[in-house]
């Protein structure tokens, strides 16, 4: 009897490790993933918006921080006609690389899609842009033109202006327009520490 109990108190024993063990592989952080336009456009008051089709082309997005270390997993895009085959861009902010190029297809218009993408990290307290090159777009301003106030927390990401530049060529747009956003371009982000 006496070995017996010596075996159940060992086995119990083991089992309680190998459970502890298990325990601390599930408990890595898991974060929601999270999309910045919509409490941006909260936090700006771009409510008015004005439809434009093809009416120029332009090269055009926002730059942005993170505020945690992360990774962008997916690009949304909505715009106001359809086309099948819209550059976006990731660039650094400092030093104008091109880290990420995708092409988007907006199959309809007015309906949001969204790209998976291979994950591209990101660095806490590092300034990124994301921009497309597109004629179609959705102008969203205040309904008395004002300007926003930025930056602009919106979750894990602060939002530091708007830029754009002319033309159909891959450039860093040097323009910063601070009244309106022409848009609708984001992506899904997720913390990863």
């Amino acid at each position: 009897m006496r070995a017996f109990k010596s075996i159940f108190t060992l086995l119990i024993i083991t089992l309680s490790a190998a459970c502890s063990s298990d325990d601390d592989k599930d408990n890595t952080p898991k974060f929601n993933t999270e999309n910045p336009l919509a409490a941006y456009y909260t936090a700006t008051g771009f409510s008015t918006v004005t439809n434009f089709v093809n009416s120029g082309d332009y090269e055009f997005g926002l730059v942005f921080t993170p505020t945690v270390k992360g990774k962008i997993k997916a690009i949304t895009l909505k715009l106001p006609a359809a086309n099948p085959t819209v550059r976006v861009t990731i660039w650094d902010f400092a030093s104008k690389a091109v880290l990420r190029s995708e092409t988007l297809n907006v199959a309809t218009a007015d309906v949001q899609v969204s790209k998976e993408i291979s994950e591209l990290a990101l660095e806490k307290d590092k300034k990124y842009v994301i921009t497309m090159n597109s004629n179609d777009w959705y102008k969203k301003s205040k309904a008395d033109n004002s300007n926003a106030v930025y930056p602009i927390t919106a979750g894990n990401i602060i939002i530091n202006e708007y830029r754009w530049l002319s033309g159909t060529a891959q450039t860093f747009p040097t323009t910063v327009a601070t009244s309106y956003n022409a848009g609708d371009l984001s992506f899904d982000f997720q913390q990863t520490e």
